[in-house]
């Protein structure tokens, strides 16, 4: 009786067996397929660029001629990492960066036998300290910004670990406040910016810093060292993060670019550093010292690859993009100035 049940049930069974193993066929298929071709731009990157770059994406996506490239905020170096990775439709066509690529970022490129990469130097865009517009107004130089947030400070005589809580024991001028800074992570180009252009600045001629360290390469590593005991707190990629944290403590402070302190000025302010506050003039005349460029990389390698590569350069080079009337301007990107952007059109039109 048994052998005819299971005579009964062997032709189901084989069948349902058939199914799940053609089934797990075709999805592997599919997805092997659809990781062999794409048809649409890849862009990862930097949170600061991203804006910049959605915007160019979603005016080259409305000329139907080609699919809106997908923008993803990966961070400076998070986006390097990706884009280096390889050749290929599971990489990435375009990185943004706010900084320029660095020489190790570049080996691994070549190992990937990615050696023909493209820059875009798209604008500049400062880097702001600020904080909820109910909170108090600050002023801070860049010694007492570094003093708040590195991770080793001079101390009578010798480098300790940074024991200051409040912003009135770095300064008795300043608010007896706890010193509470939220920022994007160490695969940030604004926070390699950030590092580089206050806390070295302040850090690097300190005598006890000199003293301990007395190779410049280690000196600047140690001064670009932030703090880890809770004060400076970690937001990630999301700069909107940071922005809800600042609503909701009027006390903390936030690190991140201009353009993003543009878009909320109605609920954030910034703060001035070395007596300059951070405006569209003050950083295009450099009297704003906390700014830097912001950039656009991409691959030659893929320009036979992946459709509307070329048109998508020629959409960021555009007159209508970038310059003084173009849009980019309106989302709060600082432009080149018109001798920069004729050299950098030659430059990236020749190259096409």
């Amino acid at each position: 009786m048994l052998a005819t049940i299971f005579s009964y049930l062997r032709f189901p069974l084989i069948i349902c067996l058939q199914i799940v193993f053609f089934t797990i066929f075709f999805v592997k298929n599919s997805q092997a397929f659809q990781s062999a071709s794409r048809n649409h731009i890849s862009v990862v990157g930097s949170s600061t660029v991203y804006p910049f770059a959605a915007t160019i994406a979603e005016k080259f996506g409305r000329q139907k001629k080609f699919r809106t490239p997908t923008i993803e905020a990966t961070g400076t170096g998070g986006g390097f990492k990706l884009f280096c990775s390889g050749i290929g439709f599971d990489f990435p066509d375009f990185s943004n960066a706010s900084r320029k690529i660095e020489e190790s970022e570049l080996v691994r490129c070549a190992e990937n036998n990615i050696k023909n990469i493209g820059e875009i130097k798209i604008g500049y865009d400062g880097i702001v300290l600020a904080n909820s517009i109910l909170g108090k107004k600050f002023s801070l130089s860049k010694e007492q910004i570094f003093f708040a947030l590195a991770d080793k400070i001079p101390y009578r005589g010798k480098l300790v670990n940074n024991h200051f809580r409040k912003w009135n024991e770095i300064d008795k001028n300043l608010p007896d406040i706890e010193i509470r800074v939220y920022g994007p992570p160490s695969t940030s180009g604004t926070r390699d910016a950030f590092v580089e252009l206050v806390l070295e600045k302040a850090c690097i001629d300190l005598t006890d810093f000199i003293i301990a360290y007395p190779n410049k390469k280690i000196r600047q590593k140690k001064c670009h060292t932030i703090r880890s005991d809770g004060t400076f707190i970690e937001a990630g990629e999301n700069d909107n993060l940071i922005l809800q944290k600042l609503r909701n403590d009027k006390n903390a402070f936030g690190i991140f670019g201009f353009s993003f302190l543009e878009e909320n000025k109605n609920s954030i302010q910034a703060t001035a550093i070395e007596n300059i506050e951070p405006t569209f003039k003050t950083i295009v005349n450099n009297q704003y010292s906390v700014s830097r460029p912001l950039f656009i990389y991409f691959k030659r390698e893929h320009f036979e690859l992946v459709r509307g590569m070329k048109e998508f350069i020629y959409e960021i080079v555009s007159k209508d993009t970038l310059g003084a009337n173009g849009y980019l301007v309106q989302k709060g990107l600082i432009s080149l100035s018109d001798s920069e952007l004729n050299q950098l059109r030659n430059k990236i039109l020749k190259g096409l």
